[in-house]
């Protein structure tokens, strides 16, 4: 088995940032009028900064989610790759920009490069990731010379306040919270954001400067034991069921915004922290994948500062013990960016002088979609 090497990491972040204060006037209110929970919700989060793919002054779309991730691929031009030799195109998103063709699909067509195999992950944070275990294990298994691995988001496409215009008119007429739009879809638009990370793998390190060897990647599911918790194309049940978009008649999509994400916010407060963190991390120790220790960065996606402490508690709870001295993130200022996230997390660092050969790193991405986490090791050659 050949090893895996990351030889170079890219991110794109459309546009200029946009602040707190800033950001209703990009995304748009809904019925005109301004949320009552987005103050709150900032607060929690401690994002002060974020990136939208939308013109600020016209409002009018500048990249769709494809356009994000081409933009990501071709940082690697600039850093001397020469990216018409890609053997492997692996993109994971969220949500795609249509439903067929398939992400990897269009973003190969965006990027104009030679025919090359091309694949999709599906999900929510853990699309980007499963895209990058797939180049890994493409290479690995020697299938494949190079392999790039992308995740992306262009989440403000469904965030902007029109979208909820119609589903506001309606419950306004029925009398049903009149006038605001549901809290599990007003969350989301004060915590997500746009942008494109990839990451560029062969099986030899790059010469005269770092490289991060994957060691080994780890994802675990725990949908048999929880209900759904964050989903669009659908709507959630009394009994925790989920209906899905072709449940209903073209009408109900938009009075019921079926195509909006939604987040349980109750069962992501009660759950993510033993299923994504302690859970998962009980076992990687126990197995002796993961030495506290022996760790000098830790990575984690967390999708609001609010979850910081609590993921630390979690991980003490685990026996896994690293020092928040230790720990690398850009949440405040490149904001939560899904699938994208621990790309742009990775590009950061990577790029930064601050790694030092023989380091180890660990990498924690959980998704609440319905309960699954990753965790991956690397180590500086």
């Amino acid at each position: 088995m050949q090893k895996v090497y990351i030889t170079n990491i890219a991110a794109f972040l459309p546009n200029e940032p946009v602040a707190n204060e800033d950001m209703e006037t990009v995304l748009g209110q809904t019925c005109l009028k301004p949320s009552r929970t987005r103050k709150l919700i900032l607060r929690s989060n401690q994002i002060n900064f974020r990136y939208y793919a939308i013109d600020p002054q016209t409002g009018a779309t500048t990249h769709n989610n494809a356009q994000l991730t081409a933009e990501a691929v071709r940082q690697f031009s600039r850093q001397g790759r020469d990216i018409n030799t890609i053997e492997l195109l692996s993109c994971g998103t969220t949500l795609p920009d249509q439903l067929i063709p398939n992400h990897a699909l269009m973003v190969h067509g965006e990027l104009g490069i030679p025919p090359c195999e091309a694949v999709a992950t599906a999900g929510v944070c853990l699309s980007g990731t499963m895209a990058l275990k797939y180049g890994y294990m493409a290479i690995r298994s020697g299938l494949n010379h190079n392999a790039v691995a992308t995740g992306s988001e262009n989440a403000s496409s469904i965030m902007r306040g029109r979208n909820f215009d119609d589903e506001i008119k309606f419950s306004a007429a029925e009398r049903e919270n009149p006038g605001d739009i549901a809290f599990e879809k007003d969350f989301l638009r004060w915590m997500l954001s746009d942008g494109a990370g990839a990451v560029w793998m062969s099986p030899q390190p790059a010469d005269g400067k770092n490289s991060l060897r994957i060691d080994w990647i780890y994802q675990k599911s725990y949908a048999s034991e929880l209900e759904t918790c964050m989903y669009a194309g659908g709507d959630k049940q009394a009994d925790g069921s989920l209906s899905g978009w072709r449940e209903y008649l073209p009408h109900d999509w938009l009075r019921h915004s079926i195509f909006s994400v939604k987040q349980d916010v109750k069962l992501l407060n009660k759950k993510i922290i033993e299923y994504t963190v302690t859970k998962p991390l009980m076992e990687l120790v126990a197995r002796g994948m993961v030495k506290p220790r022996a760790v000098d960065w830790f990575l984690p996606h967390y999708s609001s500062g609010y979850f910081r402490q609590r993921v630390y508690d979690g991980m003490r709870a685990a026996g896994c013990d690293i020092p928040q001295e230790k720990w690398f993130t850009n949440l405040a200022s490149k904001g939560n960016t899904g699938s994208a996230s621990i790309y742009i997390i990775m590009e950061e660092l990577f790029n930064s002088p601050r790694l030092k050969k023989g380091e180890t790193l660990l990498l924690y991405i959980p998704e609440s979609g319905r309960f699954s986490t990753a965790f991956m090791e690397m180590t500086v050659v």
